[in-house]
């Protein structure tokens, strides 16, 4: 579960992080009050879960409150990567000395935590990692031991950073531990003109597992999520919303990634991951494809199911009745194999449905579910 950066940043003030003063708004006009609190420059940041914000137009500093309120109205408007912009963060500006990069991640295949860090923030870390990979340091971290102080001076010599980052690393573990977080990243960490290491942009990932002991997050995640998430969320359905034309659902996680992979080696995008389960009952069909229809980005949809537990035949009787609950009006690609396979393709043939297609592999799947994306 990705947090906003105005709700990263309030963890961050809560463990003691120093950011800029910052205020959120929806409404242009109060972007104008909010700016002549601040003397009157402002930074305007687009609040969207996805990155490229800066390149994509979306972070602009303002010099006055009027252009204050003509930059929020402008950036509002926008879609980035997809994200549609309704809410923008304006912050006070920081006179900058110096920028740097600081994260912990989950290293899940080590089984423990990675510090990276680099000297060179405020850039794309990805552009440095490829161009110096010598720049970004990676630290491993025992998730038993932490981020003790002489951990942190550990980060702060081998990336070189400055002597007082230490604390500044401590503290972020904190964040990262208490808030049961699988990413916590700062970029840029500034150095300020008056010596102050502070936070101006951060990215939190929660571990949305951990939802029963962070029930004040789980509640935000319904108010602020993309509307689409949103009603999955309520529906009870494990749905992303990516930035594609080619609808995916499927059971089983695995599957699905690997149908993500498979639609993107056809030619498209996919437009979302949705993981419906083992148990693929009618209602679970009809409301994964209410959800992934309703995407006015989706061009055509791709099911892709291996019967196990739940077979084929009880899935494609499920598909039939969704269908009359969601009355499609984009084409619908049915790949089924595994537990009973043969007799629910029959129940799809028997159907006879001007938009429901078959394919009897996952590759012919994704390529006729691209081509149809392409020509609908």
């Amino acid at each position: 579960m990705d947090l906003y950066e105005h709700q990263a940043r309030q963890l961050f003030e809560e463990h003691g992080i120093l950011v800029p003063p910052a205020e959120v708004t929806d409404a242009p006009g109060e972007a104008r009050g909010i700016a002549r609190r601040f003397g009157g420059r402002a930074v305007v940041k687009a609040q969207v879960k996805t990155g490229g914000r800066g390149k994509a137009g979306g972070v602009r500093l303002a010099e006055d409150p009027e252009d204050a309120e003509r930059t929020a109205r402008e950036i509002l408007g926008m879609t980035i990567k997809g994200h549609p912009v309704r809410t923008v963060m304006l912050a006070q500006p920081v006179d900058i000395e110096a920028e740097f990069y600081v994260s912990y991640v989950l290293d899940r295949a080590a089984g423990r935590f990675l510090a990276i860090a680099s000297a060179e923030g405020g850039t794309e870390i990805e552009e440095v990692a490829a161009a110096r990979p010598e720049a970004v340091a990676r630290v491993p971290v025992d998730p038993a031991e932490g981020v003790t102080p002489e951990k942190a001076a550990e980060i702060v010599r081998t990336a070189g950073l400055p002597p007082g980052a230490a604390d500044f690393l401590v503290r972020l573990w904190q964040v990262l531990i208490r808030e049961d977080a699988l990413l916590v990243e700062v970029n840029p960490l500034v150095r300020t003109a008056q010596g102050q290491l502070m936070a101006l942009d951060g990215k939190v990932t929660l571990d949305g597992n951990a939802r029963y002991r962070q029930a004040r997050w789980a509640e935000q995640r319904i108010s602020h999520e993309d509307p689409l998430e949103a009603a999955a969320a309520a529906k009870g359905l494990n749905y992303v919303k990516l930035d594609g034309e080619v609808g995916v659902i499927g059971n089983g996680a695995g599957l699905v990634m690997s149908t993500l992979d498979v639609v993107a080696g056809s030619g498209a995008r996919p437009a979302n991951f949705l993981d419906i389960g083992g148990g693929a009952s009618a209602r679970i069909m009809s409301d994964g494809l209410s959800v992934v229809l309703s995407d006015p980005g989706v061009r055509s949809v791709l099911v892709n199911v291996f019967g196990g537990i739940t077979a084929c035949d009880a899935v494609a009787d499920g598909i039939v009745r969704a269908l009359d609950a969601v009355r499609p009006t984009k084409p619908i690609v049915v790949r089924l194999d595994g537990n009973n396979a043969a007799r629910g393709r029959a129940v799809l043939g028997g159907l006879a449905h001007p938009l429901v297609h078959q394919a009897a592999t996952m590759d012919d799947a994704a390529r006729l579910a691209a081509r149809l994306a392409h020509t609908s």
